[in-house]
């Protein structure tokens, strides 16, 4: 094959024709029913994407169940489902438990972080204008270089998998899977905004979990399977022929595995780098009620353990259990390292054991993790293009209607850009495993400097700015440096080995530390967390409230009152009026045009109050010990106490096995409950307004007729 790849040509699961009519089909599906969303949104619960505050962050009126929904879809990439089980098919049951361990920390950080933004810049929109507010022109570009990146490889490398997926398993033109699997998301996320991507990601959770507990619970009660035990029994049957090197005696019922470790820490440090510089992590943040942060990131957190868990372990033994039989769709001919990791053992095992129907459902659920990718991408680039660059640096007093206009813009031009990056990057020969060993590298060494901007008042603006430089020079050295070391030579080949990777996102992630604490200490100076304060909320037009009791309106007195409009951030009153037990929800202020309440860089830092009330800062502050409480628990659980005992001389028994797997597939189940029937039970006031809604609208317009 030529340099020119497409991917691995595999055996032809699906006609051409059907993967087309799924493509367009579901894209066309999908956003009919958002766009009717958001139109249901807008007349009848006054949630209106043309301002810039709904678009960007939703009016920070999002609850515990649908941010939970909505971070656990855009959490739940290709990776967590078709990857997984190709990985385990590699190295055996480790890799998927440290795969899941690999993605719920990252989760639960950023519940951490996003709670102490909330405190500390109420009124932030993204993560770059913390950065921007604090350290001026030189550390925003910096890191608007480091978010885009993130977002570009991390939205690219999951549209290439897809595309060499679809490639793989239909034979359809990679060019056209890549142009069509944006095409509907770049309609509903433009007119929807994030409210959109989070309603979108909700029904990407139900779809998804739906077909992912479909396929293990059929997979393991095939005939040919016989369930946990039949599989366990057929996996110790042909542990010659599926011997692994690096695991205990070869096996792969072993979690003392030296490649599933090396895999599961350099995920660890990607998946850090994905969540924490991706700027639509925090935009969800941003977008919640004060009470929704911790609770909804949390539940997101534990849900998304499960997945790769249980699906990983079911596919990847079963595809080593049934790769050497009839079958097999590509028996008698070899299953090929190169099938392998273009993701082929999930479609294989569901066209063997499931059939037709099965790889149909396959191709749903790979448009499931696809789209909920990048809509997420989108809205998090346009909000930078539109927000950090052109109202910062272009038109500062752009209206928040042409604000708007340029974020739809920057939609368009991100999936643009996006589909063209990533047609280049597979005929340049990259694929999923470069693509991630590279990635932590890449966007590791702004992790630690951005959460000092939060936390550390001490950090200098040289320290940021010079630190993630200083950073992704250590750990790019370190990276080519080990595979010439190892190999003799550095190519595709050596640099997506596992130490050399490893050692290079190591070096990444805390050689920044290290730099900014020692540049800091070069003209030392001490940050005023009141600072942040002057960030104001996007100037936008007046919206009915749909609960006034939440959201203040600045009324004509108010701004003849130039002393309460021009001098201070007024405190807004959250307290519950008479019932103690209320929820305390973000206020959504809204602002006048002419006299927008806001705190310039020449009012006097004594003379600025914080917007939210004593009362709503103290529950502020005690969900963020629960934050911290919560990430060390799951750190230590996930990391500490549960596989480090297994990594041992240890062959999973029968019993064992069983109770593992058992476990992992009920752990699927809690995870449907709490981001799928629980955001049901969480939004069953504006679920009931909307639909009463639409009823009356409706028998008035039949009654008319």
């Amino acid at each position: 094959m030529s340099s020119l790849s497409l991917g691995v040509a595999g055996d032809t699961l699906i006609p051409q024709g059907t993967a087309y009519g799924l493509l367009i089909g579901l894209g066309v599906l999908f956003c009919g029913v958002i766009l009717a969303a958001v139109k249901i949104q807008k007349v009848y619960l006054s949630e209106d994407s043309a301002t810039s505050e709904m678009f960007m962050v939703a009016n920070r009126t999002v609850g515990t169940g649908l941010t939970a929904s909505a971070v656990f879809s855009s959490w739940m990439w290709i990776n967590e489902t078709v990857f997984a089980a190709a990985m385990c098919y590699k190295f055996g049951l480790a890799v998927p438990m440290w795969w899941g361990s690999g993605l719920c920390f990252q989760i639960a950080l950023m519940a951490a972080l996003g709670v102490l933004a909330k405190i500390r810049v109420p009124y932030a929109h993204t993560s770059l204008e913390i950065v921007r507010q604090r350290y001026g022109r030189v550390g925003h570009i910096v890191y608007i270089l480091l978010n885009l990146a993130c977002n570009i490889f991390g939205c690219a490398s999951m549209i290439l998998t897809g595309s060499q997926l679809i490639y793989g398993v239909s034979g359809m033109n990679f060019a056209a899977a890549t142009i069509l699997i944006p095409l509907g998301v770049v309609l509903y996320t433009a007119v929807g905004g994030l409210k959109a991507t989070f309603l979108t990601d909700y029904l990407h959770t139900l779809v998804a979990l739906i077909l992912i507990i479909f396929f293990t619970l059929s997979v393991l009660t095939n005939d040919t399977i016989g369930g946990l035990g039949g599989l366990y029994d057929k996996v110790t049957e042909t542990a010659a022929e599926n011997y692994i090197s690096g695991n205990y005696q070869g096996s792969l019922l072993t979690m003392k595995s030296k490649q599933a470790i090396i895999w599961g820490l350099i995920l660890k440090f990607g998946n850090l780098s994905l969540v924490v510089m991706d700027t639509a992590f925090w935009q969800k943040s941003f977008a919640t009620e004060v009470n929704a942060t911790v609770p909804g990131y949390d539940l997101a957190a534990l849900a998304i353990f499960g997945i790769p868990w249980g699906l990983g372990t079911v596919i990847g033994l079963t595809g080593r259990a049934i790769h050497n039989t009839p079958i097999w769709p590509t028996y008698p001919a070899e299953f090929t390292t190169a099938e392998v990791n273009a993701g082929l053992v999930m479609p294989y095992v569901i066209k063997a054991l499931i059939g037709d129907q099965g790889i149909v459902a396959f191709f749903v659920l790979l448009f499931m993790a696809l789209t909920s990718t990048v809509s997420s991408s989108m809205i998090a680039v346009s909000s930078i293009l539109s927000f950090d660059l052109y109202k910062t640096y272009i038109n500062p007093k752009a209206s928040d209607k042409r604000l708007v206009r340029v974020s739809h813009i920057s939609v368009v031009i991100h999936a643009i850009f996006i589909t063209a990056f990533s047609i280049a990057l597979n005929y340049g020969g990259a694929d999923m495993t470069w693509i991630g060993y590279f990635r932590p590298v890449l966007t590791c060494p702004g992790i630690i400097p951005l959460i000092f901007t939060l936390c550390w008042e001490k950090q200098t603006r040289l320290a940021l700015i010079l630190s993630p430089i200083l950073g992704f020079i250590t750990g790019l050295a370190i990276w080519l440096g080990t595979a010439y070391h190892l190999y003799g030579e550095i190519n595709l080949t050596t640099t997506e080995a596992g130490p050399p990777a490893l050692y290079g996102a190591i070096g990444s992630f805390f050689s920044p530390g290290l730099y900014s604490v020692l540049i800091s200490q070069y003209k030392p100076y001490s940050f005023d967390w009141r600072e942040f304060l002057r960030i104001e909320l996007a100037d936008i037009e007046p919206v009915e409230s749909s609960s006034s009791s939440t959201s203040p309106t600045i009324t004509k007195e108010d701004k003849d009152n130039k002393s309460q409009t021009t001098n201070t951030i007024e405190p807004i009153s959250t307290t519950p009026s008479s019932d103690k037990t209320a929820t305390i929800k973000t206020p959504t202020v809204i602002q006048n045009r002419e006299k927008p309440l806001i705190a310039s860089s020449a009012i006097s830092l004594d003379d600025i109050q914080h917007p939210f009330s004593k009362e709503t800062l103290a529950e502020l502050h005690r969900w963020y010990r629960i934050a911290w409480i919560a990430w060390i628990f799951i750190v230590l659980v996930t990391f500490v106490a549960w596989p480090m005992p297994l990594y041992r001389d240890y062959i999973f028994t029968k019993t064992f096995f069983k109770s593992w797997t058992t476990v992992a597939i009920i752990w699927q189940f809690v995870a449907f409950f709490a981001v799928v029937v629980f955001p049901l039970y969480d939004g069953r006031s504006q679920i009931v307004r909307g639909a009463t809604g639409v009823w009356e609208s409706s028998r008035t317009y039949l009654s008319r007729k």
